[in-house]
This record gives C-alpha cells, sequence and structure tokens, in this order.
C-alpha cells in the first residue's frame, strides 16, 4: 500500500492514499456470479443511482427528499475523507511518500502525529456515536425507516474503521519511505489562491498518476480563494 504525505500549508500535512477502481464506492464491480456478489452489485448500484439523485444540480422532491440527499452528499465526503485510514486497518506494510524536502525523520514525525491524533479523534467520536445510536432507538416506534438510526450507525462504523486504521498504522505497520520531488513542489502551491495554483496542481496529480489528487488538495490546502 502506498500512502502520501501531501503539504497543505506551512508545516501541515495530510495522509492519502487513492484506491484504484477494483470495486469500492467510486469503481466498476466485477460481473456478479454467486448469491452474495448478486447482492453486492444490487447494493452498488443502487448507492451510485442514490449518489447521482443527490448530486443533481436542481433537487426535486419535498423536504424529506432535500435531508435526504444532504445525508447522501454528507456520507460521500466522509467516504473520501477517511478512506485512506480505513485502508490501512489491515495494512501490515506500506510506503509513505514524502516531500523530497522533508527528512525520513521528519516525514515519519508527521506521519506519527497525523495517525495519533486520528486514533484519539475517531476514538472519542465511536464512543459519542455509540451512546447515540442506543439513544436512537427509541424513534423505533416512528412509523417509516429510522433514518435517524441508519445515519449514526454509518458514522459508528466509520469511526470504528479509521480508529483501527489509525491504531493499525501506528503499530503494527512496517512503513517504509520514499522522498518524492513532485510533493516538494505541491507544497510550495498550498499557499497560492486556487484559480491561481489550479493548472500546476493538475499536473502534479497527473505525473503522479493521482487523479483524486487535485480535489483532495484542493478541499485541505490554503488558502482556498
Amino acid at each position: 500500500m502506498v500512502v502520501y504525505l501531501v503539504p497543505v500549508g506551512a508545516s501541515r500535512f495530510e495522509l492519502y492514499t487513492e484506491q484504484r477502481d477494483d470495486g469500492g464506492p467510486d469503481g466498476p464491480l466485477p460481473p456478479a456470479k454467486g448469491f452474495w456478489q448478486q447482492c453486492r452489485h444490487r447494493f452498488h448500484e443502487r448507492w451510485h443511482e442514490t449518489v447521482r439523485t443527490a448530486r443533481r444540480a436542481e433537487p426535486a422532491g419535498g423536504r424529506l427528499a432535500h435531508v435526504r440527499d444532504r445525508a447522501v452528499r454528507g456520507i460521500v465526503e466522509t467516504i473520501a475523507e477517511q478512506r485512506t485510514l480505513w485502508s490501512l486497518r489491515a495494512c501490515t506494510g506500506a510506503a509513505l511518500v514524502h516531500p523530497s524536502d522533508l527528512s525520513e525523520e521528519t516525514a515519519a514525525a508527521a506521519r506519527d502525529r497525523l495517525l495519533g491524533r486520528a486514533a484519539r479523534h475517531h476514538g472519542r467520536w465511536l464512543i459519542i456515536d455509540a451512546v447515540l445510536l442506543a439513544v436512537s432507538g427509541v424513534f423505533v416506534i416512528v412509523p417509516g425507516p429510522n433514518v435517524l438510526a441508519y445515519y449514526v450507525a454509518f458514522r459508528v462504523v466509520a469511526h470504528y474503521l479509521s480508529w483501527r486504521g489509525a491504531r493499525q498504522a501506528l503499530v503494527r505497520t512496517a512503513w517504509r519511505l520514499s522522498p518524492e520531488p513532485a510533493l516538494a513542489d505541491l507544497g510550495r502551491l498550498a499557499g497560492l489562491p486556487r484559480d491561481a495554483r489550479a493548472s500546476r496542481v493538475d499536473a502534479i496529480a497527473a505525473a503522479l498518476n493521482l487523479p483524486r489528487l487535485a480535489a483532495f488538495f484542493d478541499r485541505t490546502a490554503v488558502p482556498v480563494l
């Protein structure tokens, strides 16, 4: 597994990895054969249709549909933000690609600092959301789907996977560090306005063969003008 230490500001970094189209939430599934594969394929297609509906330019339906679409967009953003930690939860060996203007010691310290902070953050919210999930059970008496419980349950699972990934990467993963000049160039663009840096960020993402890196950098780097 390859993880990138992306510079997003002065002495600020984020961990980033990009999943290939291997049947995950953003990619196609192979032809379904068995029963469970068919169920997974149907869920995959239904999820993509739900996301497309939530992202439409002109929302349709009433207030409930609007709330549903906002919840779906929030889940999509959560998946994108936590994908790296989720991927690390079963990883025993990984490569950390870091800006070439950082020493290995500095890059490793930044990685461990991010992982430690993530473990504390998601561990705390895992406990909070688990309590909320138990409390949301009172709404089972309300007719219709318990949307609140479904959403809180997703948050519980998401925080658990992220906490587990952060702990795994801190304690059990063996890391190999590799410097990358393109990431050093990317770090020098973080202080520029978005419009001024866009073409250069796109070029760096293309050179690294990371199609989604530019969008991630725009979400996390400062300033965002």
